[in-house]
């Protein structure tokens, strides 16, 4: 059975991306805002109310910039929608993960960061946040390859 997830690439006025850091099992990630789509919803919806959860701040979906399909005998079937956001109200704070319990949060920070401090970082979700996201934006161009199969390490 397909789980299904939704994350928003945000801009601010400076072309930095916003990006949370989670920390799982001793270890960093920085990703996208977003999460799991809810009963009811459908992926936009879903990473709209997942971006105020994480960071307080309201977006209004724009584009699909990818879809990602991963098939991992660790993880099972997952699809994660990526679009892209554009700001319309709101303040950046970090926010919670309302199915966490208040020791088991792993939101860590949530901040806007250049296209150098992400190429920086060791662990970046999706890894086409350092260097094909920067092609699409600045081709004004999305769907060229939106379909992605992310292989099990």
């Amino acid at each position: 059975m397909w789980v299904g997830g939704a994350r928003a690439v945000i801009l601010d006025g400076s072309g930095r991306v916003l990006l949370v850091r989670q920390r799982h099992e001793s270890r960093d990630i920085w990703m996208a805002p977003g999460g799991a789509i809810e009963e009811g919803e459908n992926a936009a919806q879903a990473a709209v109310r997942e971006v105020m959860e994480e960071t307080g701040l309201d977006v209004e979906i724009k584009a699909l910039l990818w879809h990602v399909e991963e098939v991992s005998e660790k993880r099972g079937q997952r699809f994660v929608n990526f679009f892209l956001a554009e700001l319309s109200g709101g303040e950046l704070k970090l926010g919670e993960d309302p199915e966490r319990e208040e020791g088991g949060q792993v939101l860590a920070e949530a901040r806007f960061m250049s296209k150098e401090e992400i190429n920086s970082l060791e662990a970046v979700y999706p890894e086409y946040l350092k260097g094909e996201l920067w092609d699409i934006l600045k081709n004004r161009s999305c769907g060229r390859d939106t379909f992605k199969i992310r292989r099990d390490f």
